[in-house]
Protein backbone atom coordinates (compact mmCIF):
# COMPACT_ATOMS: atom_id res chain seq x y z
CA UNK A 1 0.00 0.00 0.00
CA UNK A 2 1.36 3.40 -0.93
CA UNK A 3 0.59 6.61 0.94
CA UNK A 4 0.04 9.79 -1.08
CA UNK A 5 0.42 13.13 0.70
CA UNK A 6 -0.76 16.26 -1.07
CA UNK A 7 -0.64 19.79 0.39
CA UNK A 8 -3.94 21.67 0.54
CA UNK A 9 -2.59 24.74 2.37
CA UNK A 10 1.13 24.63 3.25
CA UNK A 11 1.78 24.35 7.00
CA UNK A 12 -1.98 24.09 7.69
CA UNK A 13 -3.67 21.14 5.96
CA UNK A 14 -2.73 18.13 3.87
CA UNK A 15 -4.51 15.25 2.18
CA UNK A 16 -3.13 11.86 3.30
CA UNK A 17 -4.66 9.34 0.90
CA UNK A 18 -8.36 10.16 1.34
CA UNK A 19 -8.03 11.78 4.79
CA UNK A 20 -7.53 15.46 5.55
CA UNK A 21 -5.08 16.26 8.32
CA UNK A 22 -4.98 19.81 9.66
CA UNK A 23 -3.25 21.87 12.33
CA UNK A 24 -5.53 23.07 15.14
CA UNK A 25 -5.29 26.34 17.10
CA UNK A 26 -2.85 24.74 19.56
CA UNK A 27 -0.50 23.65 16.77
CA UNK A 28 -1.35 19.94 16.91
CA UNK A 29 -2.03 17.84 13.82
CA UNK A 30 -5.57 16.39 13.80
CA UNK A 31 -7.64 14.26 11.49
CA UNK A 32 -11.34 13.47 11.70
CA UNK A 33 -10.59 9.84 10.75
CA UNK A 34 -8.00 7.51 12.23
CA UNK A 35 -4.93 7.18 10.04
CA UNK A 36 -3.36 3.77 9.55
CA UNK A 37 0.07 3.15 11.03
CA UNK A 38 1.68 3.51 7.56
CA UNK A 39 -0.19 6.77 6.93
CA UNK A 40 0.94 8.18 10.29
CA UNK A 41 4.56 7.15 9.71
CA UNK A 42 4.54 8.60 6.19
CA UNK A 43 3.07 11.90 7.39
CA UNK A 44 5.58 12.10 10.26
CA UNK A 45 8.39 11.58 7.76
CA UNK A 46 6.89 14.18 5.39
CA UNK A 47 6.57 16.65 8.27
CA UNK A 48 10.18 16.24 9.40
CA UNK A 49 11.62 16.43 5.87
CA UNK A 50 9.43 19.09 4.24
CA UNK A 51 7.09 20.91 6.62
CA UNK A 52 9.68 21.65 9.31
CA UNK A 53 12.40 22.54 6.80
CA UNK A 54 12.53 26.34 6.33
CA UNK A 55 14.27 25.93 2.95
CA UNK A 56 11.07 24.55 1.43
CA UNK A 57 8.70 27.45 0.74
CA UNK A 58 6.24 25.42 -1.35
CA UNK A 59 5.43 21.86 -0.38
CA UNK A 60 5.09 19.13 -2.96
CA UNK A 61 3.02 15.98 -3.36
CA UNK A 62 4.84 12.89 -2.09
CA UNK A 63 4.15 9.18 -2.41
CA UNK A 64 5.55 6.71 0.13
CA UNK A 65 5.59 3.05 -0.86
CA UNK A 66 5.75 0.27 1.61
Amino acid sequence: MSVKIKPITDHESYKVNEHTIFKDRLGNWNCSNDLSKKERLAFNRYESILIQNPRFKKHTTATYKG
